[in-house]
């Protein structure tokens, strides 16, 4: 189930709304452990059991750390069995089909493939559940008695499937004690429908540009027009399909009473591939920093050593969105960017006006996305070659696609920007009364909009889902 779905709008949301806010708060987390369960068990019926291994298998890891606290060997026991198994299920479930095949490739055997079916946001609960029995072993948080509050906390269905990634103790004293104010439902509702807006009027619509033009790419080369106008589309669908999702998902967490981290910050503004990252799926990169680039020893080693810790940081970052070696050039591709960057280029950037900073750093980021989105080696370079005119320059069909889309392609730039928030808070600044009033008519609009567009289209993808 997606949020932007008819179903989860109009019956899921409502009905687990309505019960959680009858429920006293003592009551409140079973709610959210039930719903979760079930949010996840209508897409993924066998797979919720996996989800429930895992959430009790940490759960017990942090009970046993907690109870041989003086016993440095048993906490740590406890905690590589749920590091282990935690990663061998993720690599079982996402990497093992991907290991058979380059190995059945590179020595020409035929091993059995198990290629077995993703189960859905296993990247994110799975990293996620971790990080609860990482901190706890570092003593950078307190162990949860209650299975239900966490479980509670691992199956909340705002963020289960596609983030942010919440930490446990980003959301440890909610847990606990949270309020709920109709202030709070009302920011909540106002950031959902801000996100629901991103998901189905802007992601799906320049969306349908890009699967054209990814179709006919993968047929043969397309003109130099078609290929920039199909990978800017994709830029602004995998930025509006995500942010998007983050804000619905912040936005049902605010209405619950919790403050999920921001995922998002307007990463197309960025003045470096740096800036970027600073802005991009933030509770991602936050992850892998603290619990891979900051132990494998960051930049405290020397540079041989701070290369090499950010080289395997963002190959498993690559990795992580996918088992494919289109993800781990990705990944690699934004490595080697980050190094020049810090160790070179990064000094004379600063001294380059505003303007051209984002257009440098805008244009690497459109670079990766082929990476990012092109299966195959083959059909990268064959991207890459249509972008720089190997199959000419324009034809009546990039004609058309710029006049078709070309206006959902301006509304895209203004609002992967913050000029219109900006001035929004100045207006709210000296018209508070009147900005406060027109957000109900925005949530109606929103709503009111999405969901004809939901009735009248068969296209609703998630991008995230296959991560």
């Amino acid at each position: 189930m997606v949020f932007s779905s008819i179903p989860f709008l109009y019956v899921f949301l409502p009905v687990v709304l309505l019960i959680y806010f009858l429920c006293p708060m003592s009551r409140k987390n079973l709610v959210l452990m039930v719903s979760g369960f079930l949010f996840y068990a209508w897409g993924e019926p066998v797979y919720v059991l996996l989800m429930l291994f895992s959430t009790l298998l940490d759960y017990t890891a942090g009970r046993v750390m907690e109870r041989y606290r003086e016993n440095p060997k048993i906490r740590k026991a406890a905690l590589l069995t749920s590091v282990i198994i935690n990663l061998s299920l993720l690599a079982v479930f996402k990497y093992s089909s991907f290991l058979v095949e380059n190995i059945n490739a590179l020595f020409g055997i035929s091993l059995f493939n198990p290629d077995l079916p993703l189960p859905i946001g296993i990247s994110f609960y799975t990293f996620q559940s971790m990080s609860y029995t990482i901190d706890l072993y570092r003593g950078d948080t307190k162990m949860q008695k209650s299975y239900i509050n966490y479980a509670a906390y691992v199956s909340m269905f705002p963020q289960l499937v596609a983030g942010p990634i919440v930490r446990y103790d980003d959301v440890a004293a909610e847990l606990e004690n949270r309020t709920i104010t109709l202030d709070k439902i009302g920011e909540g509702a106002f950031l959902f429908a801000q996100g629901f807006a991103k998901k189905v009027l802007l992601a799906n619509n320049i969306g349908i540009l890009w699967t054209n033009v990814k179709e006919m790419a993968t047929a043969g080369s397309v003109p130099a027009v078609t290929a920039w106008l199909g990978i800017l589309a994709f830029t602004f669908q995998i930025y509006f399909d995500f942010s998007g999702y983050s804000d619905m998902a912040r936005g049902m967490g605010r209405m619950l009473g919790f403050n999920f981290p921001d995922n998002f910050r307007y990463p197309y503004m960025s003045k470096s591939i740096t800036d970027f990252w600073r802005r991009w799926h933030m509770t991602l990169g936050s992850w892998f920093r603290s619990y891979v680039y900051i132990p494998l020893g960051g930049n405290r080693k020397g540079t041989a050593r701070t290369i090499r810790n950010l080289l395997i940081t963002w190959m498993l970052t690559g990795l992580w969105h996918g088992a494919s070696w289109n993800f781990l050039l990705w990944g690699l591709y934004f490595g080697v960017l980050l190094i020049i960057e810090k160790f070179f280029l990064g000094k004379y950037l600063e001294k380059l006006p505003g303007w051209l900073q984002q257009t440098y750093s805008f244009l690497l980021v459109v670079f990766g996305w082929v990476l990012f989105e092109m299966e195959t080696p083959a059909l990268i370079g064959g991207f890459f070659g249509s972008m720089l005119g190997a199959g000419g320059f324009a034809d009546k069909y990039s004609v058309y696609l710029l006049a078709s889309y070309g206006l959902l392609m301006v509304l895209c730039m203004i609002a992967s920007n913050n000029w219109v928030p900006r001035l929004l808070k100045k207006a709210g600044n000296k018209f508070p009364r009147v900005i406060s009033g027109c957000k109900p008519v925005y949530i109606a609009l929103a709503l009111i909009f999405g969901t004809a567009f939901l009735v009248n289209s068969t296209y609703n993808p998630f991008l995230y889902f296959r991560f």
